[in-house]
């Protein structure tokens, strides 16, 4: 015979598993593998997972790769380390020699379908067109594949005048700290370039990503949906590297010193340099339909 309280006892188990399962559930939800203690999910590799970069070196110039093809980076030596969203993450200068390398791999190419996306504290916004998050854009010749980026000032200091090479990409009008996204499509062409409706704050952490499918770009702000473009295509695949915090010719890199860093002969203005911090950067061969563990601060 059950006595008075086991009914009650029974509600409170299954009132227990239920809230055990419904924190399961959400723990694995697509590319989330954990929180923070102020509840901010931490993303982890998936199926769809081309590269993800938790920017967590405390030391040294390595910039390990969390995902399944282990595509490791190299840092430029005017980078740090610094308190990211989750953990630690990778900061930049107004340098050019503050970036991320990471050597071309064919699985970079990802067709019709694309996902970027980040946690970004940018301290300034760029003097030139824009500065970018993370890219596969070089001015090497027909190089070029996407960016994703941060839209800048176009107010450059009176004695140094911009060398155009993202020109093309920034309409006039667009204002500072919008992102963009840009690809160059595989029918002969102009870049397409695509941009948030709201900008960046600065000195505040922002969940930044923008999805392609093939016939709709999206682009999303901690974790809502922003805008949305049709564009029909794909994006045209190339041997461009992926650098992430700024523009630069891979060709120039040189290691002379020991460490990565742009050639002694190359132009030294940082004519786009991120300027702030870069966390948790992953790039998908799908387009993702949400980002539930993006929310702001």
């Amino acid at each position: 015979m059950r006595g008075p309280g086991a009914p009650r006892t029974r509600r409170a188990l299954l009132l227990l598993v239920a809230a055990w399962a419904a924190s399961a559930a959400c723990a694995h939800k697509p590319g989330a593998t954990g929180h923070t203690k102020q509840g901010v999910w931490a993303v982890g590799p998936d199926p769809v997972t081309i590269g993800l970069w938790h920017m967590d070196e405390t030391i040294g110039m390595g910039v390990t790769e969390a995902g399944p093809f282990r595509l490791g980076g190299t840092a430029g030596v005017d980078t740090r380390t610094g308190y990211g969203r989750l953990g630690r993450a990778r900061e930049f200068t107004r340098s050019v020699n503050s970036f991320v390398f990471v050597p071309y791999d064919p699985v970079f190419e990802s067709g019709a379908a694309l996902t970027v996306e980040a946690w970004i504290d940018p301290l300034d916004y760029g003097y030139f067109e824009d500065t970018p998050i993370a890219a596969r854009w070089t001015p090497e010749a027909f190089q070029s594949s996407w960016l994703l980026s941060l839209v800048g000032r176009n107010h450059p200091p009176a004695d140094q005048i911009s060398p155009a090479e993202h020109a093309g990409l920034v309409r006039p009008g667009i204002g500072a700290g919008r992102v963009m996204f840009a690809f160059q499509p595989v029918e002969a062409g102009s870049p397409r370039s695509f941009f948030s409706s709201r900008a960046v704050d600065r000195e505040r952490w922002t969940h930044v990503a923008a999805t392609y499918d093939g016939q709709i770009v999206r682009i999303y702000l901690n974790g809502q949906l922003d805008s949305q473009y049709a564009s029909l295509g794909q994006i045209r695949p190339s041997e461009a590297p992926l650098v992430v915090g700024n523009s630069i010719d891979p060709r120039t890199l040189t290691r002379f010193s020991g460490d990565l860093r742009v050639g002694s002969n190359t132009d030294p203005t940082a004519y786009y340099a991120f300027v702030g911090l870069i966390d948790e950067l992953r790039i998908s061969n799908r387009a993702r339909p949400e980002f539930p563990y993006a929310r702001g601060p």
